[in-house]
Order: C-alpha cells, then structure tokens, then sequence
C-alpha cells in the first residue's frame, strides 16, 4: 500500500485548463476597512545552525566587518527590508534556554549543547543584551519567546522584569550592572513555544492551566504593557485551538499558529533545489491549504470571541525541505529557489485576506535556516547571498500598513492530481494570485503572482472608484522554477523592473509572465 500511494504521489501530474488564459480582478479601492499590519511581514530567529552564530552574530573581534558584533552586510540587507518584528531565542531551543546564562561579561557566561538542533556547543555570547540591541539597531519590535517547557515561572518573571523594568527592582538593578541603563521597549512575550511537541509533549487543558498562571505573574512594569502570545496549534490541531479559547479566552492577546508546507512522503521532506513540475505544483497546493486552516481556527475563535479581541499570530511558517547535502546534521540549512519565492508571496497574500483576526506573521527563519531571507559564510571575510525569499519581502514593504482592498478574482485553475490526499481543497490551485492595499497617500500597491510555469497570464485590474494615472513596477521571476543564488552566482534571482503595464480609464493589463511574481503601484 505504501509503494503504491508514494507511486500515485510522484506520478501526479498538472495540467491547466482548456480555456482563456486571461484573469480579471476588480479591486474596491473605497471599500477597505482593515490595516494590513506591518508585523505580517515579520522574521524569527531560533539558536539553530548558524542562524545566530555566523548568520547574524560574529561577535567584535571578527575578521568579518562588524558593529559591535553584528555583521555589518546582513545588518544593512535586514534594515533595507524594514523587518517589523523579529522572534527569539526559538523555536524548540526556546523552552531549553535559561537567559541568566546569556548575560553578564561574555567571557563568564557560560557554554551550553543545543540538544534540539544537533547537539552543538554554544557559548551563550548572544543573549538578551545582543538581541534587544540588534532589534533597537533594525528598528524592530523584539517578540521573547518565553521557556515554559523546563523553566519555572520565577524564571520568566524575572525576565520581564530584568528587560522591561526602570524600577528600584532586583532584575532592573542587575541588568544596569550589566551595563543597560534604561529598560528596553519589549511589547510581545510568547508564554511556551511548541508546548504540544518539544516544548512539553503538554496536553491543551493542561497548557491552558500553565498560561493562565504565568500570564498572573508576568507582569506589567512603568509604561510596559506586555502583549501575551500564547502557544497555540500546530496547523491541523483544531480541538488545541478550541480547549484555549475555552479555558484561556481574553487572558491571551494573542494565540500562534505553526504550519509549514512539507512533502512529508516517503520519509523526505525532499529536495530544496532539485525537484520536477509535479513538485513544484504540489508544494504550491500546499502551501495554499494554509488559508484553509487559518478559517477553521478563526471560525472556532469566533465561537468564543466574535469581537476578535484574540489575535491569531502565524509566528512560523514556510517551506521546510531535507537539509543540503554535506551540511551538519540537524542545523537546517537549505537552498532558497524561486518555488520558495512563489510559496512567500502566496502565503503573504493569504495573510493579507485575514487581517481582521491575523495580526502577526513570522517567517522561519531570518538567516541560514529553512526559508531564510539570507544565506552567509565565515570564510575570511564572509560572503553573503540574498535569497528569492528576502527580494518577495522586499517588493511587500509597501504593504506594511497599507489598508487592504477586497476584490473579485477571477482565474484559470491548475489541478494537482493527487493533491486532496494532502488536503489540499478540490486538488486545485488559482492561476493567478491577487492582493492589493491602499497606502496612507493614496496610492495602491497591488501584487500578482502567475503560478504556472509555461503559461503567461494577462490579467485586467479594474479599479472601481479610482483611476490611475501612473504605474510602476517590479518584477521577480528566473529561466527555470529551480533557480536560486549562491555564492558563487549571486544574482541569477533578483528584482528588475517591470514595465509590462498598460493603463485605460478604469483599469490596467498587466501581462505576467511564467513562474513570475509582480508588485506594481498605482497613482
């Protein structure tokens, strides 16, 4: 039975419909009510193969040009991106990590094994200090993700004493001995990461007895008013999500979401950069069942709280393939093609459609792990790479608290069989993918993206209670859905221009080629 199903998975095959290629959208440029908030297009940082150490810390005495310890090329890559807030210290390590070790004179501290992510020895030179300054240095909100798992709730009170207190306090006394005067400006706390699997293996009722109990003692010091994430479901996970509304409720700002697209046949997640057109349309079927999952959770959130007073945050997400071949076991590092391009924007735009319960989205993660923005070495004086990924969050910034503008889409449909053994809804995925916002000044920024790979899509945008009278445009798309950078080829992916706009009175033709992605703003 197993050879027969992962035979019937690899033959699936993927064919567009007989009919026009063309797509049409009306966007209501006066009818949006909801803010898209800017925390959507956020990162997460885990302490996981090189994403801190050599990724986004090299500490000062570096042959690798730094400030402070930050290495300067990603510290600018990650400020021209804008990231709105960044996650930390996990993930998985999250719950095994005890910050009094991560402060202090950084050659006292002491070394610790990362015994979630291949047992690797760390030396704790990276901790609460670094990472609340990197967030200052990014203009980033910091998003602590706290240790429930094997900590103790003195421990994390203490932690959000230590960072956000300006008292006469114990906490806020050692952190000025640490050399930090004034507390830093911390808004979200994560009670527990994962507390279904490695953050406690926790049943829900048992978890939501926990949060309740931490929440009371992490409290509120001088003008800080902590926003309270509680650890919530892994994508299909429904009855997590309803036993926390149940027995948690308002005690939670804030209730996360983790899901990933992953193969997950055969015992492989697969290959990052080698895989056939099957693949591919199957990656992005899954990656689109995300806005299924997210209108079940909101429909139980709803039950219990139609105000929508609790957020749904998806604090991690993205693709998640085998690791490449000849790196350490366990650290995660993969390559970053333009399918991975394709799933970011796709997953952007489903995030936009939510906005009235979505209020935070963190990407897995930042550098060298997963679908990371940024790819580096420690040779020498380093080499960093840009991914396709970090070019789609680049086109997105102008999203970053745009009001978003409903629509109505039209599209052909790609069908995959074999997709609804993964449930993926009707085994089908749209042609072309629409989303659009309207900025503070008026403008409106509108994203595309054409996601077969051998049909080019006309699509027309018809602008009810608008007209444009300028476009602008980039464009992000390679030869081959395969594509990515490396070091040695830097630029195969990036943005360019993108002039194929044609403007009527009420609306704009935008031809989209193949496999291409496309941000254009109107005036």
């Amino acid at each position: 039975m197993k050879n027969l199903i992962t035979s019937l998975l690899l033959s699936a095959a993927c064919t567009l419909p007989a009919m026009g290629q063309d797509a049409t959208a009306t966007i209501h440029v006066n009818q949006g009510t909801n803010r898209i908030p800017k925390e959507i297009y956020g990162q997460f940082a885990e302490h996981l193969g090189t994403c801190i150490y050599g990724g986004l810390w090299v500490g000062p005495e570096s042959s690798i040009p730094n400030t402070q310890g930050y290495r300067n090329d990603v510290l600018q890559a990650l400020k021209d991106l804008k990231v709105p807030v960044l996650r930390w210290p996990g993930g998985c390590f999250a719950d095994e990590y005890h910050w009094m070790d991560g402060i202090g004179p950084r050659d006292k501290r002491p070394k610790m094994q990362n015994n979630n992510w291949g047992g690797t020895i760390e030396d704790n030179s990276f901790g609460t200090h670094e990472f609340l300054n990197l967030c200052e240095l990014l203009g980033a909100e910091p998003y602590i993700s706290g240790n429930v798992g094997s900590g103790t709730v003195e421990e994390l009170a203490k932690w959000v004493e230590y960072m956000t207190s300006d008292g006469e306090t114990p906490m806020a006394k050692l952190r000025r001995q640490n050399g930090r005067e004034k507390s830093w400006n911390v808004k979200y706390l994560g009670v527990g990461n994962e507390s279904w699997g490695c953050g406690g293996n926790m049943r829900p009722e048992y978890y939501a007895d926990l949060y309740r109990r931490y929440s009371v003692y992490c409290r509120n010091y001088d003008n800080h008013k902590l926003y309270k994430i509680a650890s919530g479901a892994s994508d299909y996970d429904y009855n997590w999500t309803k036993v926390l509304m149940d027995n948690v409720g308002d005690r939670m700002n804030g209730l996360s979401l983790h899901y990933y697209t992953v193969k997950g046949w055969n015992g492989s997640k697969g290959a990052s950069s080698k895989f056939d057109n099957q693949e591919y349309y199957w990656t992005i079927g899954k990656c689109l069942q995300i806005e299924d999952v997210i209108k079940k959770h909101c429909d139980i959130m709803d039950q219990k709280d139609p105000q929508k007073k609790v957020a749904l945050l998806v604090d991690e997400w993205g693709t998640w393939w085998d690791e490449e071949p000849g790196t350490i076991p366990g650290h995660l590092y993969q390559q970053n093609t333009m399918r991975d391009a394709m799933v970011a924007a796709l997953s952007l735009n489903v995030f936009q459609r939510h906005t009235d319960r979505i209020k935070m989205a963190n990407i897995a993660q930042i550098v060298n792990v997963l679908q990371s923005m940024i790819l580096t070495d420690t040779k020498g004086t380093g080499h960093m790479v840009l991914t396709p990924t970090y070019y789609v969050f680049q086109m997105y910034r102008d999203f970053q608290d745009a009001t978003y503008l409903p629509m109505d889409v039209k599209t052909d449909s790609i069908t995959v069989e074999g997709g609804h053994m993964y449930r993926m809804v009707d085994g089908k995925i749209p042609a072309v993918s629409v989303s659009a916002a309207k900025k503070d000044d008026g403008a409106v920024v509108v994203a595309l993206a054409n996601t077969s790979l051998d049909k080019q899509q006309t699509v027309e945008l018809s602008l009810d209670g608008a007209t444009a009278k300028t476009a602008t445009g980039r464009i992000l798309t390679s030869k081959k859905i395969d594509d990515y950078n490396d070091f040695d080829h830097p630029e195969v992916i990036k943005t360019t221009d993108f002039k194929d706009i044609k403007l009527k009175k009420n609306s704009v033709r935008v031809t989209l080629p193949a496999k291409s992605i496309v941000v254009i703003n109107l005036r």
